[in-house]
C-alpha cells in the first residue's frame, strides 16, 4: 500500500500559479479552481462595481476591487478568497496603499454574484465565511432567482427581490441602489 501527501499551496504558489494561466482560490492550502461564469455573472458585477464605484470615489471611503484580486484570509495553511467585489474602508487599508499581492486587511462589504453552477447553499457557505473572518456586509446576488441575500454579522439573511434597493447600511451609509436594472431585463 502506498500513500501520496497531497502538497499544500502557498499563497506565493498562487500568484505564481495566476502568471501561467492557472485561475483560482485556495482554502487551506488546497487550489479550488475557478472558471468564467459567463455573460451575466460579468455584467452584473460590471453594474454594481460602477455603483459602488462612483458612490466610493466621490467620498474617499476606501478601496473597492473586483475578481482576481485576492484576500489572504488564514497562512499556514494558507486561505485566499477570492469576492466579485470587495469595498475595503480607509480604517482597514489606506487610501493610495498600494498592493503587489493579495490584501491581508478584511474587506468592509462583500459581494458575491452566483454562477449558474453554484448552490444557493454553497454561496450562502461563503458568505457565512466572510463573515467569521470580520466582514461587516455581504450580498450574495442570485441571478437565477433576481434577489439578494443580505447577511450581517448576528442578523438573519434579508432577502431582497428586483424591486428592491439594496443598501449600504452602515458600511456604505447613504448608498443604495434598485435591484431591477442590476438584474436587467
Amino acid at each position: 500500500m502506498t500513500t501520496t501527501e497531497t502538497r499544500l499551496l502557498t499563497a506565493d504558489d498562487l500568484l505564481r500559479l495566476y502568471s501561467e494561466g492557472v485561475r483560482g482560490e485556495l482554502i487551506r492550502g488546497v487550489l479550488c479552481e475557478t472558471m468564467p461564469a459567463g455573460q451575466r455573472h460579468g455584467r452584473i458585477v460590471t453594474d454594481l462595481v460602477i455603483a459602488l464605484g462612483n458612490f466610493v470615489q466621490a467620498r474617499d471611503l476606501g478601496t473597492l476591487v473586483a475578481s482576481d484580486s485576492g484576500v489572504w484570509l488564514e497562512r499556514d495553511p494558507d486561505t485566499v478568497r477570492e469576492p466579485d467585489i470587495a469595498f475595503t474602508s480607509v480604517e482597514r487599508l489606506p487610501l493610495g496603499e498600494e498592493l503587489d499581492g493579495y490584501a491581508e486587511a478584511v474587506p468592509d462589504l462583500v459581494v458575491e454574484v452566483a454562477s449558474p453552477s453554484d448552490s444557493r447553499r454553497e454561496v450562502n457557505d461563503k458568505a457565512e465565511m466572510w463573515l467569521r473572518h470580520g466582514v461587516r456586509l455581504v450580498w450574495v446576488v442570485h441571478p437565477d432567482t433576481r434577489t439578494v441575500d443580505v447577511h450581517q454579522p448576528d442578523d438573519p439573511v434579508a432577502i431582497l427581490a428586483e424591486d428592491d434597493d439594496l443598501d449600504g447600511l452602515d458600511v456604505l451609509t447613504g448608498f443604495t441602489c434598485p435591484l431591477g436594472p442590476v438584474f436587467g431585463p
